[in-house]
Parts: structure tokens; sequence; C-alpha cells
């Protein structure tokens, strides 16, 4: 496997640190960029190729991997005359490491099957720190030969690497994870802004909270923050939005009402649109305790 060729599209935090560790592991990568270049150039820098358009990219490399921020970008890279789906073959795998919409993997793996290829989803967990030396954890799914061809290749990336079973439940599961994560991280930030209210020590109330069974490792991201400043989960309020949007989204293609999701969809979105879709999910502890108000 280590002589397979992988095209990598999406150079971004994420994106540079997987092909900095499949190039150390000694993969040959063909990269393709965006407006920022400092990924790409250092991808070339250790050996890589840059590529003309996600076509070409396709048509000379045996696996494609996309580490893009929406189903919106993943689908501009894989459809039209320039996309990877125009230089698709036979027997090859396309894998989106991506946090997308579960209908939108369904159709574009429809797409590549009509030319022979394969899709997976495969959303990622853990940091771009883990990424560059292996560490990640890999939620994969779809067809169970395809990813049993991969998988070395996913090992060199990941600690954990699962296989969910059908093509759409990696980014079903990431979705229903990613909404939990984000309405425990919201609700537990307007716990520490309604004791800001109250006149509460926040590590007092913390003492109480995490003495039962509400104890969580992201109710201590939010603590880190609350109480001591630290930035543990570097996770954008903007991505934290566009999660949950898409798991709502996600639900209603199920023919379901999601109620749960509601509060944080309206508070992250709330954040996101008054300009501080920058800051990082614990720092909305901030954002409440300036916005909890009343008008």
């Amino acid at each position: 496997m280590a002589q397979e060729k992988i095209g990598f599209i999406g150079l971004g935090l994420m994106g540079r640190a997987m092909v900095e560790c499949l190039q150390k592991a000694g993969h040959p990568v063909t990269v393709l960029g965006n407006r920022d270049r400092t990924g790409l150039e250092e991808a070339v820098g250790r050996g890589g190729t840059e590529a003309a358009s996600a076509r070409t990219l396709a048509e000379e490399t045996d696996i494609v991997m996309l580490c893009v921020g929406t189903s919106e970008q993943v689908e501009a890279r894989i459809f039209g005359d320039d996309g990877v789906l125009a230089g698709a073959k036979d027997g090859q795998v396309v894998i989106d490491f991506g946090t997308s919409l579960p209908a939108s993997t369904l159709k574009i793996g429809a797409a590549l099957a009509e030319k022979g290829a394969i899709y997976l989803d495969a959303p990622l967990g853990r940091t771009p720190s883990h990424a560059k030396d292996g560490m990640l954890n890999i939620m994969c799914a779809g067809n169970e030969d395809a990813y049993a061809s991969v998988k070395p290749v996913l090992e060199v990336l990941g600690e954990n690497v699962f296989h969910l079973g059908k093509l759409g439940n990696g980014h079903t599961i990431k979705l229903i994870n990613n909404f939990f994560a984000m309405t425990t991280a919201t609700a537990m930030s307007e716990a520490f802004a309604a004791a800001d209210a109250a006149g509460i020590d926040r590590q007092a109330l913390y003492g109480v909270m995490s003495a039962g069974p509400l104890h969580s490792g992201m109710m201590d991201f939010i603590r880190n923050y609350a109480v001591d400043g630290k930035v543990d989960l570097a996770f954008s309020v903007a991505n934290g939005s566009k999660d949950v949007g898409y798991y709502r989204q996600m639900t209603e293609d199920l023919g379901l009402a999601s109620r749960m999701s509601g509060a944080a969809d309206a508070t992250l979105s709330e954040a996101k649109a008054g300009g501080s879709g920058d800051l990082m999910i614990p720092q909305m502890v901030d954002w409440l305790s300036e916005n909890l108000k009343k008008d």
C-alpha cells in the first residue's frame, strides 16, 4: 500500500497535517489546494505534486481523499467538467473525511458508482496535532471490500479506525455526535453565565455539577476556559453552527422533527450572525454572559 498514489483535496489545518503524516509514512501524494497555498507549498516542499484540477488529480492517483468544510464544497470538487467524477476510474476509492450531509454523501456515492468508483465517508475525531502523528479517530462507512483495501492507509492516519456499515453511516453518526457535543457545550456555557448573573463563583458551580452524573469531558472543556481561561477545544462557533444545522437538516431528511437541537442551533446561529463565528466553542461562556440578559 505504500506505493499507492494518493490524491488529497483540502489543505486546511487538518488536511495539511494529514498530508504530512502520509508523506512521512512514504506515500506519494498529489495535492490540490484553494486560495491559501500555504499547506500546498508545504506538501510540495516535502516531495508532493500539485494537481492542475480535481479531475487530473483523480486521473493520476489511486485513492482520492477530501478534507473540506461543507457538503457544498465537497460537491464542487466532485462534480463538473474538472471534478473528481470526470477523472474517476473503475475500482478507485474516494474518501470524504469532512463532516457532510448524508443525503449529499449518498448522491455522490451513486454518481461515482456509475463510473465504477467507490465512495466512503470517513469523518474524523481529534485535532490536527493528532493527525500529524497518525492518532485520529476515523469513522468510516461504505463498501466493506473497499474499506478493507484502504484500511492500511487509514491506519497510517488513525489510532482508532472504525467501519460503521453502509455508506452515509459515518456522517450520520458524526452529526449525531456533534449535535450532542454542541448542545452540551452551549448548555454548560449558559450555566456559567447564569451563575455569573446570580453572583455564584464558577468553580463552585462546577464542583457541585461535576460531582454527579453530569460530569463529562465536554463539561471540563468549558470549565477550563470559564475558570482558567484555557481553550482546550479548538472548534469554532461557525463550525459548531454548521454541524448542528446539518444535524437538523439530516433529521428533516429522515422525516423527523428534532426538538433538542433547536436551542443550540439558535444560540450558535445568533453568535455567528453577530460576528462571533471565529470564537472557539468554550468562549461561548463569555458570549452568553454578555447576551443572556433580556433586552
